[in-house]
């Protein structure tokens, strides 16, 4: 054996996190799934998708709580704990963090960090339709970081989202840079010219929501955009097939074909993938 390829034999595999991030650094943007329980994560992974996300909205109302509301940390947090079974990377959604206090925001963000959790979705906006101000959530950023440097934080600016203080959205995406977000997330952004400015603005990947009012993924490879989510689509698209084969069974009518069988999901679970 050659000493190039003893050094390649013993070569330290990539971890969650090294991975999750070197994702936003290809030649085409990751295409992030949101997933609200493991089933539906697993299926994802299972699919061929390289990482997952989570979606707030699902997560909360299969809770039966409300969604940006702060109400929801210790259901995120058990969520997380089990999706880090996955072989693959997971990034969590933890809304503005559940607190107002840096120190607690670091202090869960850790703990994520230590289930295997590779990523958080931070946000700016908060309950009643407000924005906190950006000052404050970059000390947020800072925090998580300081307590995990590892921990892909990605920054979301809800200025667009809410619409509200359209022109803060550039100041807030370089704070949040600077405070040492690995990416920085402006949902409701659809515009092709307003993309391109936040991404020539922008020191770092940015992420923006799918939308079938926005450009298609090759329009935003060539804007530069690093990373598209889907949000709360998947879940949404879940209930609305749940609620059409419930009228269809109700109405003795075909129920749609291709609908994932019991074996499939008995195989995506713990104990079928090493866990």
């Amino acid at each position: 054996m050659t000493s190039s390829s003893a050094a390649a034999g013993t070569a330290t595999p990539p971890t969650k996190f090294e991975i999750f991030r070197g994702l936003h650094h290809r030649d085409r943007p990751l295409v992030l799934p949101n997933a609200w329980d493991f089933a539906s994560a697993a299926l994802l992974a299972d699919e061929g998708f390289p990482a997952i996300g989570t979606t707030s909205l699902g997560v909360a109302a299969a809770a039966g709580l409300t969604d940006g509301a702060g109400v929801t940390k210790a259901e995120t947090s058990a969520s997380a704990r089990r999706l880090a079974r996955l072989p693959i990377p997971v990034t969590v959604d933890i809304e503005g963090g559940f607190d107002e206090r840096p120190g607690e925001v670091a202090d869960f963000a850790g703990q994520l960090a230590a289930y295997g959790i590779a990523g958080v979705n931070l946000e700016d906006g908060r309950l009643g339709s407000s924005l906190a101000a950006p000052e404050h959530q970059a000390a947020l950023i800072a925090a998580v970081k300081e307590r995990a440097p590892e921990l892909f934080v990605n920054a979301r600016v809800d200025t667009f989202w809410l619409g509200l203080d359209h022109g803060s959205t550039h100041d807030r995406v370089r704070r949040y840079a600077a405070a040492g977000a690995d990416g920085v997330f402006v949902p409701g952004l659809t515009d092709r010219a307003r993309i391109e400015r936040i991404v020539a603005a922008s020191e770092v990947p940015v992420n923006v929501l799918h939308s079938t009012a926005g450009p298609g993924i090759a329009t935003l490879t060539e804007l530069g955009v690093r990373r598209i989510s889907t949000g709360s689509l998947l879940y949404r698209a879940a209930l609305s097939a749940a609620l059409d084969v419930a009228r269809a069974v109700r109405h003795d009518a075909p129920v749609p074909p291709g609908i994932v069988s019991y074996p499939e999901i008995q195989r995506l679970l713990p104990a079928h993938i090493g866990h």
